[in-house]
């Protein structure tokens, strides 16, 4: 085409030619430009596919972290608290269930076995609540505060740090809790927490 364009005195023939080299040209560039078209859209749609399977991918990384980290939630079992009278400054302590003869709480409960959670220390944050339903509470006991898994603040009575090793259980942890006013009558209840969730529960009653 170009040396056509470069004659002088070009011929019918040769402009013919010239013609139809021109719409073979366009038709080619139809083409491309269809054909780019369509590149263009499989590469949006392939973006878009990339995208959906990013979020996917990091939608299972949150949901798999999750089930991990709830499946590392400990379980609290066997919980037993008892009223201790001591007596004899202390050299002789016996079980009570009333309510003015006691002087400690004693708390004993079993840590169940976790095949997830790794080994090492565990806080555990203990609850008691007395019949009024208030927490007893006193930071220079040990009381302190906490948060929840929801996110909000939870007040806890005691806290104790156990060391665990996977797949293995923790038998008769102890905790007592000891405090300067006395004990009234009713029920008291006991919340154990790890990790923000309540893991195991019991109470006693005093008379």
């Amino acid at each position: 085409l170009q040396g056509i364009m470069r004659k002088r005195n070009a011929t019918a023939e040769d402009l013919r030619r010239a013609r139809v080299l021109i719409d073979e040209l366009n038709m080619k560039a139809r083409g491309y430009e269809e054909r780019i078209a369509v590149l263009e859209g499989e590469n949006k749609v392939l973006t878009e596919t990339n995208t959906v399977l990013a979020r996917e991918r990091d939608s299972t990384v949150v949901v798999n972290e999750n089930i991990r980290r709830l499946g590392s939630v400990l379980h609290a079992s066997n919980i037993r608290m008892h009223a201790i009278d001591v007596r004899r400054g202390g050299k002789k302590e016996v079980e009570t269930g009333k309510a003015k003869r006691v002087d400690v709480f004693r708390i004993y409960f079993d840590i169940d076995e976790n095949r997830i959670a790794e080994d090492g220390e565990k806080e555990l944050f203990l609850r008691i609540i007395g019949p009024d339903g208030n927490l007893l509470s006193n930071s220079a006991y040990g009381s302190g505060i906490t948060t929840a898994a929801n996110g909000n603040s939870l007040n806890y009575t005691l806290q104790k740090t156990i060391a665990l090793v996977r797949e293995q259980p923790v038998k008769d942890v102890m905790i007592d809790w000891r405090q300067e006013e006395g004990y009234s009558k009713g029920t008291y209840s006991i919340e154990i927490y790890n990790e923000g969730y309540r893991i195991g529960a019991g109470n006693v009653t005093l008379r």
